[in-house]
């Protein structure tokens, strides 16, 4: 089956990864993509239960059984139930980075080390105002901190990929402001599908107007997305929130 899965066969960078990762006896620990075991391998001597989620069949065949501390769920990341866990590590199918790090940045874990395409990981850690910033940088600052642990050449990877990678490590935010996490998700796509306009015609379209935006910081809504800091745009999620629950 291919799903357009570059696996990680750099035995250094995999031994980094689990290092960065600093795993111990009581981690239960997700992996996505574990494709022929290499990272899950490393992770399985170190941690005290590892989940590996994949959706290559044949692959997940292969892998069951191997460890004795890993259970291998068969199935698609993006519609399996996923285990509880206090870590996330994993190499990435690229294909589904964005939607996957939506889907894990809302449930709890405390620490994720993933490894991206470089560019991805750029525009996940970007700054409000710089070129970069976007829904990505904008939901992710808000659960967590955001580090580029390394770069990695694409010659880590068979079948070797068009581009470099990153490591990247997520640290939830102990200084999160209060905010619905679904809501604030759901408010950064709706401003960023209208990156050009206004903040106050962004949370129009979602819905929000008038008495909607009453108490709001009058100079946030009239940035643009890209100007709007994630603690800032969570201030505004109360605005549609309040809507949807008059429907």
């Amino acid at each position: 089956m291919n799903l357009g899965q570059h696996f990680l066969v750099d035995e250094a960078i995999v031994s980094r990864i689990v290092e960065y990762a600093d795993l111990g006896p009581k981690d239960w620990v997700l992996e996505i993509g574990p494709g022929p075991g290499n990272l899950t391998a490393a992770l399985a001597a170190k941690a005290e239960e590892v989940y590996a989620v994949e959706i290559d069949p044949e692959l997940a065949a292969q892998l069951s059984g191997r460890f004795s501390n890993v259970q291998v769920i068969a199935g698609d990341a993006l519609k399996v139930e996923l285990p509880a866990c206090n870590k996330i590590v994993s190499n990435l199918p690229y294909q589904i980075s964005s939607s996957l790090t939506y889907r894990l940045l809302s449930r709890p874990f405390e620490m994720a080390v993933l490894m991206y395409q470089w560019e991805f990981a750029r525009r996940l850690k970007a700054a409000p105002g710089s070129e970069d910033y976007g829904r990505l940088a904008m939901t992710a600052g808000f659960f967590c901190q955001a580090e580029i642990l390394e770069k990695v050449s694409k010659m880590a990877f068979r079948p070797v990929p068009q581009v470099d990678s990153a490591i990247v490590r997520l640290l939830p935010r102990k200084d999160r402001p209060a905010g619905d996490a679904v809501e604030l998700i759901r408010l950064a796509q709706g401003l960023f599908n209208n990156r050009r306009k206004k903040v106050k015609k962004g949370l129009a379209s979602l819905g929000a107007r008038g008495p909607d935006l009453a108490g709001l910081d009058p100079d946030l809504l009239e940035k643009r997305p890209e100007q709007l800091s994630p603690d800032e745009a969570a201030g505004l999620v109360g605005a549609i929130s309040r809507k949807r629950s008059l429907k």
